[in-house]
């Protein structure tokens, strides 16, 4: 498997034919220093404009960061394995086979569990893991 890098924010500013300067000021920022730094990983963009990158070049965040979405992922995954096995001792009680329901969903489904970016949880997903 290739390495990922932690962003394509670069990648599709260029495709997009957007200068620095132009994603700053989409951005609400003064000039594409910041730009500039989220492109050339040194910095972390904050949740307004990851989002505001989605919105710009139209791509799904996980492919803009795609990087970082994979250690994410992976770190998801292994603290899930963890809190499964930390909830199989309370087996039999209903909220905790629910938890567990989802906790094995993330890791068989990786991809539709953990972000739904697109088109968000479907209606089964919204109403099956209510815990009350």
């Amino acid at each position: 498997m290739s390495q990922r890098l932690p962003n394509y924010l670069r990648t599709y500013r260029k495709r997009a034919c957007l200068t620095q300067d132009e994603v700053a000021y989409l951005l609400g920022t003064w000039n594409g220093a910041k730009v500039s730094r989220y492109e050339g990983f040194k910095r972390r963009p904050n949740v307004q404009a990851v989002f505001a990158y989605r919105m710009i070049f139209g791509v799904p965040v996980r492919d803009l960061f795609a990087g970082e979405f994979k250690k994410v992922e992976q770190v998801i995954k292994r603290r899930t394995h963890l809190l499964i096995k930390r909830l199989e001792r309370g087996k039999g009680n209903p909220v905790i086979e629910k938890k567990l329901s989802k906790l094995r969903s993330i890791i068989s489904n990786q991809d539709t569990h953990i972000i739904e970016e697109d088109y968000g949880p479907s209606k089964s997903e919204a109403t099956t893991y209510h815990c009350h």
